[in-house]
């Protein structure tokens, strides 16, 4: 079976149970590392209402679809090879794959790589979404729009760092390998 076809059946597995647990699938991978194959789920708790807080998937979540999928798995059979099962949440450093990413994440430190450079740079590190421009159309036609405000060192140490002048950048999203969500503590 294709790994597309795999995550179109997980996808359909899931369709009713996800939603009536209060949870959403993210992103589905079947993937063979060290001679194992994977199945990877993973599931995300849906936009909270606007002034609702952020909630997360916890370990709960995961062993309640785990169990699910894996009950649904076992009586149809529809994957040939062996394989394990994981269910997980995206993480903090989650990847921004469908464009409402891109609106939900707006104004959130990202990461982001590329392609081949862009104003001399293949990455960016920490910048601020702004959005993506472009919606809904091919990728040649999408912009990711982000800011920048460098921080610049003290010149001694127990001075506060300043701040530069923050610089707006429209990439063109055809150059976008990968944008990711900013882990910073």
């Amino acid at each position: 079976m294709a790994k597309a076809d795999i995550a179109e059946l997980i996808a359909n597995i899931l369709k009713d149970f996800l939603p009536a647990n209060g949870l959403e699938l993210y992103k589905v991978e079947y993937v063979k590392e060290d001679g194992e194959r994977y199945l990877r789920v993973y599931i995300e708790k849906p936009e909270p209402a606007p002034g609702e807080p952020e909630t997360y998937i916890g370990s709960d979540d995961c062993v309640l679809v785990s169990e699910y999928l894996s009950a649904e798995l076992d009586r149809t059979d529809p994957i040939d090879e062996n394989y394990v099962l994981e269910v997980s949440s995206p993480g903090m450093d989650r990847e921004l794959i469908r464009d409402d990413d891109y609106r939900r994440f707006a104004g959130r430190q990202i990461d982001i790589t590329l392609k081949e450079a862009f104003e001399g740079r293949k990455a960016f590190a920490e910048v601020t979404l702004i959005g993506l421009d472009g919606k809904g159309g091919e990728v040649s036609a999408k912009t990711l729009v982000i800011e920048e405000t460098p921080v610049i060192p003290p010149p001694k140490k127990g001075m506060k760092p300043k701040f530069g002048e923050t610089k707006r950048y429209e990439i063109p999203f055809s150059l976008v390998s990968k944008v990711t969500l900013s882990v910073i503590f």
